[in-house]
């Protein structure tokens, strides 16, 4: 049986432009996947990664919903200041949290989503999930990076250190951060090995319980994600 996908598309008051959605499943716990490095809303089926979900999908355990991404007007984009970069991302942030979280976080008596992501996508869950503990359950980052410094040509400022983990994470307070389930997931192939092993150092100073989940011999791509996504699903 397929799995009921449904399309959405809305005028975004926060971007001031339209942005584009799939959601798969109707009903069960909220979760939310980010596209990796200029990814679009539709790439996790493209890839597998709903599939991998069907189990859980089709018995209404969980609704997965996979925003697009402003990676080309944020981080990606050289042709704007840094200073503008991180400001649309602020926009895209605020979209997340007022336009989709905001609608669905009481879909369960929870009143909190799990977001997820792999690669960039990471980057994306991650900082939703520091930032916003209030309102995330499960962070499920698959080889992530947490360090966006690297975009900003040496520019540095007030939203650049709120937009960036490493540097806000070691001083939040927030209570619900220590209850969150945080799983990051990497292997020894993986271009981003060292920097989950930082954040988990990071997460562990600070008395933060995490997993931070080191496969075997596999590469930065979607085989990778593929099996680590339903196992961390089945977390929920």
């Amino acid at each position: 049986m397929a799995i009921k996908e449904e399309y959405f598309r809305w005028f975004s008051p926060n971007l001031g432009m339209d942005m584009e959605m799939m959601v798969y499943g109707d009903r069960g716990y909220p979760v939310i996947i980010f596209p990796t490095t200029m990814g679009r809303y539709y790439e996790s089926k493209d890839f597998g990664l709903i599939e991998s979900a069907k189990w859980f999908v089709e018995r209404g355990f969980i609704q997965i919903f996979c925003p697009d991404s402003m990676d080309k007007h944020t981080w990606y984009n050289k042709e704007i200041h840094p200073a503008m970069r991180v400001r649309n991302h602020q926009w895209y942030d605020k979209m997340v949290v007022d336009e989709i979280i905001g609608k669905i976080r009481w879909n369960t008596g929870s009143g909190r989503v799990a977001v997820a992501g792999a690669s960039f996508g990471g980057y994306h869950a991650a900082n939703i999930a520091f930032r916003y503990p209030h309102l995330v359950s499960h962070l499920f980052s698959m080889s992530g990076a947490f360090d966006v410094k690297s975009f900003m040509d040496g520019y540095y400022d007030d939203q650049v250190y709120f937009n960036n983990p490493l540097d806000y994470l070691p001083g939040a307070t927030h209570g619900d951060l220590w209850n969150m389930k945080i799983v990051l997931g990497t292997s020894e192939w993986d271009i981003c090995l060292e920097a989950n092993k930082h954040m988990a150092g990071v997460l562990q100073a600070k008395g933060i319980d995490h997993w931070l989940d080191v496969r075997g011999w596999q590469e930065h791509d979607w085989p990778l994600w593929r099996e680590m996504f339903p196992h961390y699903l089945s977390l929920i």
